[in-house]
């Protein structure tokens, strides 16, 4: 195996016992993208030098034997996470040449940490999206199949993992986009309980709904991601003040007594037959583990798209109103006042991003705050007490990821609304704010991944870890690789 193809923990030993350096890793990492980077494109940015110079510190701190999980670990960042002295564009061309004077939060974290940034990954311009087909400068295709999309917005980052492109990356959730991406590349997404990580640093989407998490190999990596960017920030005005566990214990491989809800309202007809038979699958391999799975009802989720697409379209619509041209980044030439000004240069967003300004400033307008927008917040309370009612039955919740597995190029953008419909089973924890993390369950008669989701209590992450690492040792799932990387490495 390559060491570009390892898991984080696996490199942790290697890097340690000084069978290899961080250099070494790297530079197969680089290896590999400059073999399918131009197949995948999976980047928006290659930070070499600044990489190289990074693997060298990290083979400093471990020589010195006191380095972290992550010492030396190659990792890409969603290019939504402002990074000091390297360009960050949210994949907008109004952000092109935008470059940052600080880190955000979380990737400050992992420099501490010793991790090494090899690049940004692309995604939906600002986030918005469910198929990085929204990107302004270029679609990322999915490994598995390079006719398909590799999910969104967190697709670039899902992609790289995917492809040894990047050992493990963050992206960014805010109805479902670390976890339909990683559903779809066949990886390990977590989105974490709202207010654990940092989101400073973070260019927002919808402020309330935005979560930083892990994209990763397996389970146990997802742990040490998260124990390295987990904890109270004062830098964020809604970072929780709570204990941050030693996540990586809590993978006993244990699940007698836990009590597992599978809501009936997630698994309708919209889901596709062969997800359908994985998840239950995934619960009946529960069960003979020692699990109880007992069906518990969310009774308001069937409005939870309704509400989630009025939410963020208000909150998107008032975060993009500071790109007007005048503080930073793109600013239209020719205009013979201030307000052609501000209308030349947003007519530089896509066409997503223009359709979420004008739906949420429409909800937002006087006549509609009550009858959409208020309405929406008050269905969102609905939902989290179903939540809060479900888990005082059960521990964990499971669901499908997604209704089906990856979806070719250009199937769904003709019909925004079958779009947004990939959200369907994610944007509840969203909603709710609970913690929620998707691992793979199988494969579709195709050969595409699908993904099962774990939901838990607010800031139990140590639960869903606990059940998914649990899932994923016992799963006995055929160990595949992308298409594309036999075909590469063959």
């Amino acid at each position: 195996m390559q060491f570009n193809e390892m898991t984080i923990h696996e490199l942790r030993r290697l890097l340690r016992a000084g069978e290899v350096s961080s250099q070494e890793v790297l530079e197969a990492v680089l290896a590999r993208i400059d073999e399918v980077e131009g197949e995948i494109g999976a980047y928006l940015a290659l930070c070499r030098e600044e990489a190289f110079a990074q693997a060298q510190r990290a083979d400093e701190m471990l020589s010195k034997g006191d380095a972290s999980p992550l010492c030396g670990i190659p990792i890409s960042l969603k290019d939504n996470f402002t990074t000091a002295g390297v360009r960050t564009t949210c994949a907008s061309r109004l952000l092109e040449n935008y470059i940052p004077p600080f880190d955000a939060a979380a990737a400050a974290r992992l420099k501490e940490a010793g991790a090494v940034l090899v690049g940004k990954t692309n995604l939906d311009e600002f986030g918005l999206g469910s198929s990085t087909e929204n990107s302004q400068f270029h679609c990322t295709r999915n490994p598995w199949d390079l006719s398909r999309v590799p999910g969104g917005s967190s697709g670039g980052s899902a992609a790289a993992v995917a492809a040894g492109e990047a050992v493990a990356a963050l992206g960014t959730d805010t109805g479902g986009s670390i976890r339909q991406p990683a559903a779809f590349c066949g990886i390990v997404g977590l989105k974490p309980t709202y207010g654990l990580v940092s989101r400073y640093g973070v260019v927002a989407a919808a402020d309330s709904l935005d979560h930083v998490g892990p994209m990763t190999r397996d389970v146990r990596d997802a742990a040490l991601m998260l124990q390295a960017i987990a904890g109270w920030d004062p830098k964020d005005p809604t970072s929780a003040r709570q204990d941050v566990p030693h996540y990586e214990a809590a993978l006993t491989g244990n699940v007698k007594g836990l009590v597992v809800g599978l809501p009936r309202e997630l698994m309708g007809d919209a889901l596709d037959a062969e997800v359908k038979e994985a998840v239950f699958g995934a619960a009946n391999l529960l069960e003979s583990l020692g699990a109880r799975v007992e069906e518990v009802s969310l009774p308001n989720v069937e409005y939870a798209m309704s509400a989630f697409y009025i939410i963020i379209s208000a909150e998107v619509s008032s975060n993009l109103a500071r790109f007007d041209g005048v503080r930073y980044g793109y600013r239209a030439a020719e205009a013979e006042d201030t307000v052609s000004m501000f209308i030349k240069t947003r007519e530089a967003l896509g066409q997503e991003a223009k359709r979420r300004i004008l739906m949420g400033t429409y909800f937002l307008q006087a006549g509609n705050y009550d009858a959409y927008y208020l309405k929406a917040l008050k269905v969102r309370t609905l939902i989290k007490e179903d939540f809060e009612k479900a888990f005082q039955r059960c521990h964990v919740m499971i669901s499908p990821t997604t209704p089906t597995a990856a979806f070719s190029f250009g199937h769904k953008t003709a019909t925004p609304i079958s779009m947004y419909k990939s959200d369907i089973y994610t944007c509840t924890a969203n909603l709710a704010g609970i913690p929620a993390l998707t691992v793979p369950c199988g494969y579709t008669q195709g050969g595409l991944p699908i993904g099962l989701q774990f939901m838990g209590k607010p800031f139990e992450e140590s639960t869903i870890l606990r059940i998914g690492h649990a899932y994923e040792q016992h799963a006995g799932l055929p160990v595949r690789r992308p298409e594309m990387e036999v075909k590469a490495n063959g």
